[in-house]
Protein backbone atom coordinates (compact mmCIF):
# COMPACT_ATOMS: atom_id res chain seq x y z
CA UNK A 1 0.00 0.00 0.00
CA UNK A 2 2.77 2.30 0.89
CA UNK A 3 4.34 1.92 -2.57
CA UNK A 4 1.36 2.79 -4.44
CA UNK A 5 1.12 6.33 -2.40
CA UNK A 6 4.46 6.79 -2.95
CA UNK A 7 4.00 6.12 -6.79
CA UNK A 8 1.13 8.32 -6.69
CA UNK A 9 2.89 11.19 -5.37
CA UNK A 10 5.67 10.91 -7.68
CA UNK A 11 3.06 10.96 -10.29
CA UNK A 12 0.66 13.76 -8.76
CA UNK A 13 5.01 15.61 -8.63
CA UNK A 14 5.41 14.99 -12.31
CA UNK A 15 2.11 16.13 -13.73
CA UNK A 16 2.11 19.66 -11.62
CA UNK A 17 5.85 19.82 -13.06
CA UNK A 18 4.90 19.68 -16.44
CA UNK A 19 1.82 22.24 -16.13
CA UNK A 20 4.51 24.68 -14.09
CA UNK A 21 5.49 27.14 -16.81
CA UNK A 22 9.27 27.66 -16.84
CA UNK A 23 10.46 31.72 -18.12
CA UNK A 24 13.05 32.06 -20.12
CA UNK A 25 16.10 34.04 -18.76
CA UNK A 26 16.01 37.48 -18.31
CA UNK A 27 17.57 39.64 -20.32
CA UNK A 28 17.14 43.24 -18.95
CA UNK A 29 19.11 43.30 -15.25
CA UNK A 30 17.07 44.42 -12.18
CA UNK A 31 18.23 48.27 -11.95
CA UNK A 32 18.11 49.64 -8.46
CA UNK A 33 18.62 53.27 -9.84
CA UNK A 34 15.57 53.08 -12.33
CA UNK A 35 13.12 51.61 -9.32
CA UNK A 36 14.09 54.21 -7.04
CA UNK A 37 10.86 56.30 -7.42
CA UNK A 38 9.08 53.90 -5.27
CA UNK A 39 11.21 55.13 -1.95
CA UNK A 40 10.44 58.66 -2.71
CA UNK A 41 7.80 61.05 -1.11
CA UNK A 42 4.81 61.45 -2.80
CA UNK A 43 1.51 62.35 -2.48
CA UNK A 44 -0.69 59.94 -4.50
CA UNK A 45 -3.21 57.21 -3.20
CA UNK A 46 -4.24 54.34 -5.59
CA UNK A 47 -7.08 52.36 -4.30
CA UNK A 48 -7.99 48.97 -5.59
CA UNK A 49 -10.45 46.00 -5.70
CA UNK A 50 -8.74 42.47 -6.21
CA UNK A 51 -11.14 39.74 -7.32
CA UNK A 52 -11.61 36.86 -9.77
CA UNK A 53 -14.83 35.81 -11.22
CA UNK A 54 -15.96 31.66 -10.87
CA UNK A 55 -17.29 30.14 -13.88
CA UNK A 56 -20.53 30.10 -11.82
CA UNK A 57 -20.55 33.74 -11.56
CA UNK A 58 -19.74 33.93 -8.09
CA UNK A 59 -16.88 36.52 -7.03
CA UNK A 60 -14.46 35.36 -4.98
CA UNK A 61 -12.35 38.99 -3.26
CA UNK A 62 -8.61 38.67 -2.89
CA UNK A 63 -9.26 38.46 1.03
CA UNK A 64 -6.38 38.79 3.14
CA UNK A 65 -3.83 38.08 0.03
CA UNK A 66 -0.96 40.31 -0.19
CA UNK A 67 -1.07 43.27 -3.07
CA UNK A 68 2.17 44.16 -4.19
CA UNK A 69 2.95 47.86 -5.70
CA UNK A 70 5.97 46.97 -8.43
CA UNK A 71 7.45 50.21 -10.07
CA UNK A 72 7.45 49.20 -13.41
CA UNK A 73 10.89 49.28 -14.51
CA UNK A 74 12.49 47.43 -17.54
CA UNK A 75 12.93 44.26 -14.99
CA UNK A 76 9.52 44.45 -14.27
CA UNK A 77 8.06 45.14 -17.43
CA UNK A 78 9.93 41.97 -19.01
CA UNK A 79 9.01 39.90 -16.05
CA UNK A 80 5.11 40.36 -15.98
CA UNK A 81 5.42 40.10 -20.00
CA UNK A 82 7.15 36.76 -19.63
CA UNK A 83 4.56 35.64 -17.01
CA UNK A 84 1.61 37.39 -17.82
CA UNK A 85 2.09 37.34 -21.99
CA UNK A 86 -0.91 39.56 -23.42
CA UNK A 87 -3.44 38.96 -20.34
CA UNK A 88 -3.73 40.41 -16.83
CA UNK A 89 -4.09 36.79 -15.35
CA UNK A 90 -1.91 33.97 -14.67
CA UNK A 91 -4.00 30.34 -13.59
CA UNK A 92 -2.61 29.03 -10.49
CA UNK A 93 -1.67 25.73 -12.28
CA UNK A 94 0.59 27.70 -14.97
CA UNK A 95 2.50 29.49 -12.30
CA UNK A 96 6.30 29.44 -12.77
CA UNK A 97 8.49 26.08 -11.24
CA UNK A 98 11.74 28.12 -10.26
CA UNK A 99 11.02 32.08 -9.50
CA UNK A 100 14.71 32.68 -8.60
CA UNK A 101 14.70 36.47 -9.15
CA UNK A 102 17.00 39.10 -8.17
CA UNK A 103 16.24 39.37 -4.30
CA UNK A 104 17.13 43.68 -4.40
CA UNK A 105 14.01 43.15 -6.30
CA UNK A 106 11.39 42.70 -3.72
CA UNK A 107 13.52 45.32 -1.54
CA UNK A 108 12.14 48.11 -4.42
CA UNK A 109 7.98 46.98 -4.34
CA UNK A 110 5.66 47.69 -1.26
CA UNK A 111 3.26 45.58 -0.52
CA UNK A 112 -0.19 46.24 1.71
CA UNK A 113 -3.14 43.43 2.60
CA UNK A 114 -6.18 43.18 0.59
CA UNK A 115 -9.37 43.80 3.28
CA UNK A 116 -11.99 41.03 3.46
CA UNK A 117 -13.87 42.48 0.53
CA UNK A 118 -10.38 42.33 -1.12
CA UNK A 119 -10.08 46.40 -1.33
CA UNK A 120 -6.82 47.29 -0.69
CA UNK A 121 -4.92 51.67 -0.58
CA UNK A 122 -1.38 52.69 -1.28
CA UNK A 123 -0.93 55.96 0.34
CA UNK A 124 1.98 58.24 -0.13
CA UNK A 125 2.70 57.05 -3.46
CA UNK A 126 5.38 58.93 -5.57
CA UNK A 127 4.84 59.96 -9.42
CA UNK A 128 5.44 56.73 -11.78
CA UNK A 129 4.58 53.81 -13.34
CA UNK A 130 3.57 51.00 -11.36
CA UNK A 131 2.68 47.39 -11.93
CA UNK A 132 -0.25 46.52 -8.99
CA UNK A 133 -0.23 42.71 -8.37
CA UNK A 134 -2.18 40.11 -5.96
CA UNK A 135 -3.49 36.04 -5.95
CA UNK A 136 -6.94 35.75 -5.97
CA UNK A 137 -7.10 31.84 -4.96
CA UNK A 138 -9.95 29.15 -3.70
CA UNK A 139 -10.41 25.78 -2.74
CA UNK A 140 -8.85 23.41 -0.27
CA UNK A 141 -5.50 23.81 0.87
CA UNK A 142 -4.43 20.18 1.21
CA UNK A 143 -6.22 19.65 -2.63
CA UNK A 144 -4.25 18.63 -5.45
CA UNK A 145 -5.01 21.76 -7.37
CA UNK A 146 -6.38 25.16 -6.42
CA UNK A 147 -8.13 27.47 -9.11
CA UNK A 148 -7.95 31.12 -9.41
CA UNK A 149 -4.57 32.56 -10.20
CA UNK A 150 -2.62 36.13 -9.86
CA UNK A 151 -3.90 39.18 -11.51
CA UNK A 152 -2.44 42.25 -12.27
CA UNK A 153 -3.00 45.83 -13.89
CA UNK A 154 -0.81 48.75 -14.21
CA UNK A 155 -1.02 52.72 -13.17
CA UNK A 156 0.48 55.69 -13.50
CA UNK A 157 0.31 58.42 -11.07
CA UNK A 158 1.55 62.10 -12.26
CA UNK A 159 1.72 63.89 -9.47
CA UNK A 160 -1.00 66.00 -10.36
CA UNK A 161 -3.90 64.03 -9.03
CA UNK A 162 -6.24 65.37 -6.68
CA UNK A 163 -8.45 62.35 -6.23
CA UNK A 164 -6.81 58.45 -5.34
CA UNK A 165 -6.33 56.59 -8.58
CA UNK A 166 -8.58 53.51 -8.73
CA UNK A 167 -7.58 50.06 -9.99
CA UNK A 168 -9.54 46.44 -10.62
CA UNK A 169 -7.68 43.43 -10.16
CA UNK A 170 -9.99 41.26 -12.26
CA UNK A 171 -7.80 39.75 -14.58
CA UNK A 172 -10.04 41.19 -17.43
Amino acid sequence: MKTGIFAAAALAGAITAGCQASRPPATVAFSAEEAAFIRKPGAGTITGHAFRTKPSSVVVNAAGQVVRLVPATGFARERFAQLYGRNKYVPHRAYPADDAVDPAYADYTRTTKAEANGRFTFDKVAPGTYFVTTQVIWGDENAFTREGGSVYDSVTLTGKETEPVQVILSGN
